[in-house]
């Protein structure tokens, strides 16, 4: 089982980390990763694996391999000789674009404090995100909403994470925002991320450690995407 050090610091850009497995299709998994896998509309971490005789392989991205969310595949790009069982390596990620993703992914839980409606999907990009809603109605005034989500980035709130059961977890749904994504359950416990006091929900990303870090937003167009649903676009203002 690979140790995910994000979890605990998503901050951390580059650790040592020992070569334990090979896949069938050219992927290399880790004792110990910094690398965030593909999940819960946000990409894999992109990088490089720096190897024991000096040189550098690029890592294209992260994925959970067959949906099995125990272990990190760190996929190389296409050509890229492999480490051996047992290599010691350094696992650097891309940290410009992870921070994007962080303060992105952090921004759409605001949003989905000033649209209190139930999540129907989502995607994190660098300078854009977006959530998918369950609202009959698209929102009338825009201004007030943009200026209460850059009230709360402002305010400073801290973002920190903690731990409960799966038996906890079952015992309070209403903390699960989205419907068609459920938390990680099965593997004993389930981390939430709590916003101040303004928001907490399960959640396995990666996120800042306080709202200033996001900088100014801006809301984008509001589509139409069935009876019921609206996708709301996010993007960085600045």
């Amino acid at each position: 089982m690979t140790q995910f050090l994000f979890r605990d610091d998503s901050y951390q850009q580059e650790t040592p980390a020992t070569v334990i497995g090979l896949t069938e299709a050219g992927g290399i998994v880790l004792d110990r990763t910094n690398f965030y896998a593909a999940s819960g509309g946000q990409p894999g971490d992109s990088g490089s694996l720096l190897l024991a005789d000096g040189s550098t392989m690029v890592i294209a991205t992260a994925i959970h391999p067959d949906g099995d969310k125990t272990a990190i595949v760190h996929v190389p790009a296409e050509g890229s000789p492999l480490p051996a069982l047992g290599d010691t390596v350094t696992a650097r990620i891309d940290w410009d674009r992870r921070y994007k993703l962080m303060r992105m992914h952090t921004a759409l839980h605001l949003l989905s404090v000033v649209l209190p409606f139930a999540v129907t999907g989502g995607s994190i990009g660098e300078d854009k995100g977006r959530l998918d809603f369950n609202m009959p109605e698209a929102p009338e005034n825009l201004a007030a909403l943009e200026a209460q989500l850059n009230a709360m980035v402002t305010d400073g709130h801290e973002v920190t994470t903690e731990w409960i059961t799966d038996a906890e977890m079952a015992a309070n749904p209403d903390l699960i925002k989205t419907m068609n994504v459920k938390p990680p359950m099965g593997q004993g416990r389930v981390r939430l991320v709590r916003i101040g006091s303004i928001d907490l929900q399960p959640c396995g990303g990666t996120h800042v450690r306080n709202t200033r870090e996001i900088g100014a937003l801006s809301i984008g167009k509001i589509e139409n995407k069935g009876k019921q649903n609206r996708r709301v676009s996010l993007l960085f203002a600045d």
